[in-house]
């Protein structure tokens, strides 16, 4: 980067601050300067990049297309930068902290386990998503998702949390005792499927084999999918860490398992973790290792 091709901050900051307010006797409040500073700083930016950003010409000044676009940029940068600086001195530790995970995830897992971080931290407000829907991890919004698959997510951090392999199960009201040997052998029941994922159709199609569509499929939140596998609903395919005490109870029959390994994963964004998040990183490694040491 050339950085002797930028303006001067203190124009840049001006614009944007006009940009975000659309009034230069707001932009001089929140600068803390007059009003004609910030025409002043606005009228040396235009002539030193030799643009018109603001259309003078009606009875209110409006930005230019050009304006709009140097706008758009400065706001989304100094946006970044004040959310990040926030993170870095701990003036943010008081937002809430937001968490994704799969329906499945959040309520045989994590519900469960809750109150004790609860317990702990009792200053930390919390929102989770329950959805299977991947999100955007960024300053300001989603601190951390809890994701299943292999850790391999460009430009994040992951930590693995909980390993578990992908079983297929059913509840022996729908299969009974009928010798099931190849995934060929489910094509002649119906199917579940946790809503936004393909994971059925996927195993499906990774084992050359094309689903009898004369048999539906159902889509299902993870919790509600597993508990509909165990009334006999359909077959089912999810992790097997949520369905290991039906697999032991006899609840479901164990057909399939996916030998790769693969498990639940932590992860966030890269960099120092801000207060509240790096005490439920810290919660959630303590309550894997309890898990994992009663195996």
């Amino acid at each position: 980067m050339d950085w002797r091709k930028l303006p001067p901050l203190s124009a840049l900051r001006a614009f944007a601050a006009y940009a975000e307010h659309r009034s230069v006797e707001k932009a001089g409040t929140a600068l803390g300067v007059s009003h004609a500073a910030i025409s002043q700083q606005i009228r040396n930016l235009e002539t030193r990049l030799g643009l018109a950003l603001l259309d003078r010409q009606g009875r209110r000044m409006v930005l230019t297309d050009d304006g709009e676009r140097l706008a758009e940029a400065l706001l989304d940068g100094f946006g970044a930068m004040v959310r990040i600086t926030d993170e870095l001195t701990g003036r943010d530790a008081g937002r809430t902290l937001e968490i994704s995970a799969t329906p499945g995830f959040a309520a045989a897992w994590l519900m469960p386990r809750l109150p004790a971080f609860r317990a702990r931290h009792p200053e930390i407000s919390l929102t989770i998503d329950p959805s299977a829907g991947l999100r955007t991890i960024e300053p300001g919004g989603l601190d951390v998702a809890i994701r299943y698959g292999n850790g391999d997510w460009p430009g994040l951090d992951a930590e693995l949390l909980v390993q578990s392999p992908i079983a297929v199960v059913a509840a022996a009201s729908l299969v009974g005792d009928c010798r099931i040997d190849t995934p060929a052998d489910l094509r002649r029941f119906p199917w579940l499927q946790e809503l936004g994922t393909n994971e059925a159709t996927d195993w499906f199609a990774e084992h050359g084999i094309e689903r009898d569509c004369s048999h539906g499929m159902t889509g299902l939140p993870g919790n509600l999918m597993i508990e509909a596998a165990r009334q006999g609903h359909g077959v089912a395919i999810t992790a097997r860490l949520f369905v290991e005490p039906d697999i032991a109870a006899g609840r479901v029959r164990l057909l399939f398992e996916d030998s790769r390994k693969k498990g639940y994963w932590v992860v966030t964004r890269p960099g120092v973790l801000r207060p509240p998040l790096r005490h439920f990183v810290s919660w959630l490694r303590r309550e894997a290792a309890k898990a994992s040491s009663t195996i």
